[in-house]
């Protein structure tokens, strides 16, 4: 059985991935007990946030609060960290089905990294090349970082980095993770790729705490 197939079966009905924010009786925690919860009209006001931003930071995370509560409420008799988990993946995977959406991809993988490697590794990838910023690379390298595998990390930045275009702290987290990985030669690389940024004043900020990280890394070989 797939990770999807039990993350939905835990769920009870998880809301397809085509449907919108919007879309409010695909509502991934349906309210199973048939009372009103308070937290209804600041649900609905959060996906309509997400309708028109499916990337909008802020409210993907106060509305994950709404449904891990609520699946928490749901779930007395079980796990209810297993149930709130769960609830969010539901909701990620929703939220996931626009073409504009990557935050919601980065939750998905976020919450698949040690279950399902290779469909995390494809939902980062997917949500670093729909955002042109950088920020959802940044992100995606982050939770790789935090997951313990600096070297996947470093293999999704090499294909996606674009160090003249994407926001510095894309390049700083591929210092940081190729440090992780032991591959400091490989950290100087993209230090110095990084001091090329337009932001010059930004780029020169960084690059002192950068190179003491490095600094200590050579010290410890």
């Amino acid at each position: 059985m797939s990770l999807l197939e039990k993350l939905r079966r835990r769920v009870g009905r998880g809301a397809p991935a085509e449907q919108t924010p919007s879309a409010r009786k695909v509502d991934p925690v349906s309210r199973r007990s048939g009372h009103p919860h308070s937290d209804d009209r600041r649900e609905d006001a959060l996906r309509e946030r997400l309708h028109d931003d499916p990337n909008d930071e802020s409210a993907f995370v106060e509305l994950a609060g709404i449904v891990r509560r609520r699946a928490a409420e749901n779930h007395a008799e079980g796990d209810p960290r297993r149930a709130e988990a769960d609830a969010v993946w539901a909701l990620a995977e929703e939220m996931a089905g626009s073409s504009r959406s990557w935050y919601p991809l980065l939750e998905l993988g976020r919450l698949s990294i040690h279950d399902d490697r290779d469909g995390a590794m494809r939902r980062l990838s997917t949500a670093s090349e729909r955002d042109g910023s950088g920020r959802a690379l940044a992100h995606a390298l982050s939770i790789l970082r935090e997951a313990g595998l600096p070297g996947d990390a470093l293999g999704l930045g090499v294909g996606h980095w674009r160090p003249r275009e994407h926001r510095i702290d894309a390049g700083v987290q591929m210092v940081h993770a190729a440090v992780e990985a032991g591959r400091v030669g490989e950290a100087k690389r993209h230090l110095e790729a990084l001091s090329a940024h337009p932001d010059s004043e930004r780029a020169d900020a960084v690059q002192a705490e950068l190179e003491r990280v490095i600094a200590g890394a050579e010290s410890r070989r």
